[in-house]
């Protein structure tokens, strides 16, 4: 049974999937057979072929992965809203069950399996079932991804405390940049989280401008770069 790692964010839009296609990328050029799942997306783009979920697509093609979509992301809806308000709204159920299952299979196919959750760790998925719950049922570690901006410090100790206190092994943290031009606080916030979170701070990833922010091989790149992979795999290993 392959190993799993699971990204979180502390909030919404703050590159869980940048950081994750990255490494996956990375991973699988170095030889190892990694797999993606993006159990649950909303807001996805409707096409005459159905609902196109463009994170799930992402980390489809930054891993190479052969899977069948549903495989990758067995559940996905139209509203850019939280999954479990989205699924109430068109009507759907969301069996985490079947999730589960998905994982166990690729788990035992590949080395790796890199699984991006919806939102934060409390963002409700289904009913009252939240990210952190899928976690513990998959039984994976997290990396929590946050954003190099003002308020990060709060998120992120937050998000690392409320992991520890539900039992969940967090292997670190990482600092995505989101702008051009950061504020101040970009200067202290990954020493400051680093000292108070006590976990890994496993990389401060700076802004990648367009073009290349759309280029998949200088996404990996630049991800490889500024993440500690060495680090992040010991982690997990242990």
């Amino acid at each position: 049974m392959g190993k799993g790692i699971f990204f979180t964010g502390t909030d919404s839009g703050v590159g869980k999937t940048f950081i994750a296609g990255g490494l996956a990328r990375v991973w699988s050029q170095s030889g190892k057979r990694v797999g993606v799942m993006k159990p649950i997306e909303s807001g996805c783009v409707k096409s005459e072929s159905g609902l196109q979920p463009q994170d799930a697509l992402f980390l489809k093609e930054m891993s190479h992965s052969q899977d069948e979509l549903d495989l990758i992301n067995p559940y996905r809806f139209e509203q850019p809203l939280s999954p479990s308000v989205a699924a109430d709204l068109e009507g759907l159920e969301i069996d985490f069950k079947k999730i589960e299952k998905i994982y166990m299979q690729l788990a035992a196919t590949y080395q790796l399996t890199l699984v991006e959750g919806a939102g934060g760790l409390l963002s409700p998925l289904y009913k009252n079932f939240t990210n952190a719950e899928l976690i513990g049922l998959l039984e994976i570690p997290v990396v929590v991804v946050a954003r190099d901006a003002l308020g990060t410090i709060n998120h992120t100790l937050l998000t690392v405390e409320y992991a520890r206190s539900q039992g969940i092994h967090v292997l670190g943290v990482i600092i995505n940049t989101l702008s051009a031009t950061p504020d101040p606080s970009t200067k202290t916030n990954a020493q400051v989280i680093k000292r108070l979170s006590g976990v890994s701070l496993l990389g401060v990833v700076p802004y990648l401008a367009t073009p290349e922010r759309y280029d998949l091989s200088s996404i990996a790149k630049h991800v490889g770069e500024h993440v500690d992979t060495a680090l992040l795999i010991r982690h997990e290993r242990c």
